[in-house]
């Protein structure tokens, strides 16, 4: 039996949380140097690879606290952008490379290649992979349907 001084795995998945928001408080993003640090959190995160529950939990609410606030400030236009497009402006505004959007989603490179040039479309499950990896919508990666319901004259 454990004594006093045991940490259950809940206790010190839960002291990983805390020491997070410490760090970082998961409050509404307001400046850009607020985004910054949010986006370093995230990135330092990510780069940890394997997370825990609690790690997973706090990077999911902070993904959605940076979408809320580019959302608003930093719309992508995504009306006329190709998935082919859509893409490579993610990872462009990202910063990464190739290799890196393909380690940190499992997508081959050369399927990311392929879709970047336009050979190939994205699969629904690599779309997921990599609107998770992006934090952003699915839909993006969408074409835009018409207004009529899609009848052309």
């Amino acid at each position: 039996m454990a004594g006093p001084k045991t940490k259950t795995r809940h206790s010190k998945s839960l002291d990983g949380y805390l020491e997070l928001v410490r760090a970082f408080p998961l409050r509404p993003i307001r400046t850009e140097k607020e985004l910054d640090r949010a986006i370093a959190v995230i990135d330092a995160l990510l780069d940890r690879g394997r997370l825990t529950a609690a790690e997973d939990d706090y990077l999911d609410v902070l993904g959605d606290l940076v979408e809320r606030y580019e959302d608003k400030h930093h719309p992508i236009p995504t009306d006329d952008l190709s998935e082919a497009e859509m893409l490579g402006h993610l990872i462009e505004a990202k910063d990464v490379t190739q290799a890196e959007v393909a380690r940190a989603t499992g997508i081959r490179e050369s399927r990311v290649s392929e879709a970047l040039s336009g050979k190939r479309r994205l699969t629904r499950t690599q779309i997921s992979k990599l609107a998770a990896y992006f934090r952003v919508s699915p839909a993006v990666f969408l074409p835009a349907e018409p207004l009529d319901g899609g009848a052309e004259r």
